[in-house]
């Protein structure tokens, strides 16, 4: 059974860059917006991925860690595809598609494997609380998504850079389990990875020589 972990951040506040320091063999990266990365390193980067392409090489997991670029979009662009329908059924398929990739990241995913959803945030006028931004009142009232998580992690930028936001202060849905992180740490997605795995005593990343890439910059379909 693998781990969703949800980074969420408003945009351009580091939420891609944090994966600076993964090596090519390390990571995948499913990039649903198809933008090239914030940094010169290349990683292995699927672009135009779908809820299809994720599921099927989440289905053949063959690297540790995986990221998900830009996870609201895939919400998004469905809505673009449907404005014109009228009725709520369709909020629902929303709803459902992606509930189904979180499930198929826990569930059909080896147990050493982290599947990151790099997604948007919404201030909530109601609430005054920062959460995962999501379409249609279902996700957000039925549905709350950050339930589906363990750990939630925020991207804050502050006079001394950037960093990740580990436990909520009452204004915002992020959370991580008792003494994994400390309160705010450095943006660095791989040592969140390492931190992660020591915890739940996971083994290390340790790539696999004959790992085959997700594919550099290729279209996932």
């Amino acid at each position: 059974m693998g781990i969703p972990v949800m980074i969420m951040g408003e945009s351009g506040s580091g939420k891609s860059a944090s994966l600076r320091n993964f090596e090519p063999d390390e990571i995948g990266i499913f990039s649903v917006a198809s933008k090239p990365l914030p940094f010169r390193k290349k990683l292995p980067q699927a672009n135009g991925a779908t809820y299809n392409s994720i599921m099927k090489s989440l289905g053949k997991a063959s690297r540790k860690a995986y990221a998900i670029d830009d996870s609201q979009y895939l919400m998004t662009f469905d809505s673009f595809k449907r404005a014109k329908e009228r009725g709520y059924e369709k909020y629902t398929d929303f709803a459902i598609g992606f509930y189904n990739l979180i499930q198929f990241a826990i569930g059909r995913t080896p147990p050493d494997c982290i599947v990151y959803f790099l997604h948007h945030t919404y201030l909530d006028p109601a609430t005054g609380k920062t959460r995962i931004k999501t379409v249609g009142k279902m996700l957000d009232e039925k549905l709350t998504l950050e339930g589906l998580f363990s750990i939630v992690l925020m991207t804050e930028i502050t006079d001394d850079g950037y960093s990740f936001v580990t436990q909520s202060d009452g204004f915002s849905t992020c959370k991580s389990p008792m003494g994994m992180f400390p309160p705010r740490m450095e943006n660095d997605l791989k040592l969140v990875d390492k931190t992660i795995r020591e915890y739940y005593n996971m083994p290390p990343i340790v790539p696999d020589k004959d790992t085959p890439e997700v594919g550099q910059n290729e279209n996932a379909g």
